[in-house]
């Protein structure tokens, strides 16, 4: 059963205002993101798939991961994609106390120095929220509008690939993972939306506030 929404609904935007939840530029584009790399078999393909398009994207890049794939993530700026804090370890927000977040995300910024941040799970308190502001201050908190869910086990390739295009819409900040288990279902689902979005006229941008 899932337990997650593919379409972020307006009232969650609302309670989160905080939150970067969509981008509206006025300029046809969609922002494609990444959550947990650098991976080395996951970025690589997402970088060669992303420059058969033109395509400009956003990474958000767990510390631990770039400590050990340094090269990988040198390689993402290098093609001119932008970075995000993800935190050093995928803490979970609801799960962690604020002294321990707000530390572990600050340890993966000495690796990252990104002024973006996106909470793990999406699961971030009020506090948190408060405290990231207070503690960075340029930093903003990015969710998305859409969920691909291809960290999902349940679903297929296919359906991975259906819930991005029957949601997605310029403005868009849309989710997809570079790690093991979502590898089946993205490198399905990738490589088919860039084509789609490409065939509607929409623009890749990269996140840049």
């Amino acid at each position: 059963m899932r337990n997650y929404l593919i379409k972020t609904p307006i009232i969650l935007k609302a309670l989160y205002n905080r939150c970067i939840w969509h981008i509206k530029d006025n300029a046809n584009s969609v922002y494609v993101t990444f959550d947990d790399g650098p991976h080395p078999k996951a970025t690589p393909f997402i970088l060669e798939q992303l420059k058969k398009f033109n395509a400009k994207a956003t990474f958000f890049c767990i510390g631990k991961n770039v400590a050990e794939y340094p090269e990988i993530f040198q390689q993402i700026i290098d093609e001119g994609h932008a970075v995000g804090n993800h935190t050093y370890n995928h803490l979970n927000g609801w799960k962690t106390n604020n002294f321990t977040y707000f530390k572990n995300i600050n340890k993966a910024h000495q690796l990252i120095q990104s002024n973006i941040f996106r909470p793990p799970y999406g699961r971030i308190t009020h506090a948190q929220a408060v405290g990231i502001e207070k503690l960075f201050p340029k930093m903003k908190i990015i969710m998305w509008d859409v969920l691909s869910g291809d960290f999902d086990l349940e679903l297929s390739p296919h359906e991975c690939y259906q819930n991005v295009i029957e949601t997605a819409v310029p403005g868009s900040i849309i989710v997809f993972h570079d790690s093991d288990k979502a590898w089946d279902r993205m490198k399905y689902a990738l490589p088919k939306f860039l084509e789609y979005a490409t065939e509607q006229n929409w623009k890749f941008k990269k996140i840049n506030l």
